[in-house]
C-alpha cells in the first residue's frame, strides 16, 4: 500500500489531506489502495485565527469528523523527526516513538510564536498562538474579574503592534467587559517599531491609530521588554507597569521541523517551493502553508496566513497524489492580495494589493472580517462527503467581497 503522509492538520494541513482525498478519488481503482495519513499533535483543527476573539466556542473542530467521512487516516502524535533519505518520519505517542514510511510526504506544520529568552516570559506571558494557549488566556481573564480590583488586575499589555497584536489588543476591551471587568482598565500596545502596524504603510496606519484611540487602547512604542513577572513588566526605559496579563504577538516563524531538513530556507525559516509545492532540494516532499514560501504571482512570497495556506494545501494535496500517479500537476498562482483586519468594536480596516490600499473601513469593513473568520474559511461540517471533496478542489477563491 502507498502512503501519503501529511505532518500537520492546520489550514493547510486540513486542506492538503481533503485535496488528496479528492484526486485519489478521481483516480479511482487505480489509488484506491493509497493510504492517506494525517498526523497532528492535536485531535482537531484550529481555526487559528479567530484565537484572540471574545467567543472561543467553536474553533476547534475535531477532526474525525472532517477526515473520517472522506476516508482520511489520523493520528495524534508529535513529529520529531523526518529522514528524507528513508522516507520515513519518527513520531512520538507518550513515551513510544514510531517510524512511519512514506511514498510522498505533505509538510504542514505551520508556523510558531517567537518566544526570546526575557526573564519572566515563559511562565508569566499569554498568548493566543494555540488553541490551548487562548484558552489558558480566556480562563486567566475569567479568574481577574473574581479577584479585587486593582491597577495590576484591570491592565492588559500586548507585546508586538503588527498584525496579531492589534488584532488582540482592539479585541481585549470587550474581553475584560466580559470577564465583568468594566472599570479603571487599561489596555496597553508595546512595539520596538516607532509605529503601530509597520507592515499597513502610510495608508493604513491612520485607521488603525483611530480605531485604537476611539478604544481607549494606549501605546507605547520604540521600547523593548526586559522582564515579566506575575504582577508588573519592565520595560527597557526602565518603566515598570504593573499588570497581571502580558500577551506577547511578537513574531512568527515557521516550523522548527523545517531546520532540520538539508535545504535552504528564507529569513522566516521556510522552505522554498514551486507552484505545483514541491519542496525545492528534496525527492517525494512537498510543503504547503506557513512552512512554506512560493512566489505566488512571480514576484511576491506568500505571506504566513490562512488566505495563502487554505489554496497552497489545496494544490499541495491534489499534485501530491497526481505526482504519485504520474499525472498532471496543476499550478498554484495568485494574483490579488488582500488584508482584513478586526480592529474590535471600530469595527474592520479592509485593504487591497501588495501596497495595502485602503478599500473599506468601519462596519463594513467588520462585515467582512465576520464572514471570513465564521463562514469562508470553514470546512463543511456536516460530514456529507461529497461536499467536503467539492470544497477541496484546486481552485482560487475570489476576493471576500465588501460594501463600499
Amino acid at each position: 500500500m502507498a502512503r501519503i503522509l501529511v505532518l500537520g492538520a492546520g489550514f493547510a494541513g486540513l486542506w492538503a489531506a481533503l485535496g488528496a482525498a479528492r484526486k485519489r478519488d478521481e483516480i479511482g481503482a487505480r489509488a484506491d489502495d493509497t493510504e492517506i495519513l494525517v498526523v497532528d499533535r492535536n485531535a482537531y483543527h484550529n481555526i487559528r485565527v479567530r484565537n484572540y476573539e471574545v467567543d472561543l466556542s467553536d474553533v476547534a473542530l475535531p477532526l474525525a469528523g472532517l477526515l473520517d467521512p472522506v476516508g482520511v487516516s489520523h493520528i495524534v502524535a508529535e513529529v520529531e523527526a523526518i529522514d528524507p533519505v528513508t522516507r520515513q518520519v519518527t513520531v512520538r505517542k507518550g513515551a513510544s516513538t514510531e517510524a512511519l514510511s512514506y511514498d510522498r510526504l505533505v509538510l504542514t506544520t505551520g508556523s510558531e510564536l517567537v518566544r526570546p529568552a526575557i526573564p519572566g516570559l515563559a511562565i508569566h506571558g499569554f498568548d493566543v498562538d494555540t488553541y490551548d494557549a487562548a484558552i489558558e488566556l480566556e480562563k486567566h481573564l475569567a479568574a481577574l474579574g473574581k479577584q479585587p480590583p486593582s491597577p495590576a488586575r484591570s491592565t492588559v499589555v500586548v507585546v508586538g503592534a503588527g498584525f496579531t497584536g492589534i488584532e488582540v489588543a482592539t479585541e481585549m476591551p470587550a474581553r475584560l467587559a466580559r470577564a465583568g471587568i468594566t472599570t479603571d482598565r487599561r489596555v496597553i500596545l508595546i512595539d520596538p517599531n516607532p509605529v503601530v502596524g509597520a507592515t499597513f504603510g502610510a495608508h493604513g496606519r491612520p485607521v488603525i491609530n483611530e480605531a485604537l484611540s476611539a478604544l481607549g487602547v494606549e501605546t507605547r512604542l520604540g521600547v523593548r521588554v526586559n522582564a515579566v513577572d506575575a504582577g508588573s513588566i519592565t520595560l527597557d526605559t526602565g518603566d515598570i507597569i504593573a499588570t497581571q496579563t502580558v500577551v506577547w504577538c511578537a513574531g512568527m516563524r515557521a516550523s522548527p521541523l523545517a531546520a532540520t531538513l538539508p535545504v535552504e530556507r528564507d529569513g522566516l525559516g521556510r522552505l522554498a517551493v514551486d507552484h505545483f509545492m514541491r519542496a525545492q532540494g528534496l525527492a517525494g516532499v512537498f510543503a504547503a502553508g506557513d512552512v512554506a514560501a512560493c512566489l505566488i504571482d512571480g514576484t511576491h512570497p506568500t505571506v504566513m496566513s490562512c488566505q495563502f495556506a487554505r489554496p497552497m494545501g489545496r494544490f499541495a494535496g491534489h499534485n501530491v497524489v497526481a505526482d504519485l500517479f504520474g499525472e498532471k500537476l496543476l499550478p498554484l498562482t495568485i494574483d490579488w492580495y488582500v488584508t482584513v483586519l478586526d480592529l474590535g468594536a471600530w469595527g474592520a480596516l479592509y485593504t487591497t494589493g501588495w501596497d495595502r490600499e485602503v478599500h473599506t473601513t468601519g462596519a463594513a469593513a467588520k462585515v467582512t472580517k465576520q464572514t471570513i473568520n465564521q463562514q469562508r474559511i470553514y470546512p463543511p461540517r456536516d460530514g456529507d462527503r461529497a461536499a467536503l471533496l467539492a470544497a477541496a478542489a484546486p481552485t482560487i477563491q475570489a476576493a471576500p467581497k465588501t460594501k463600499t
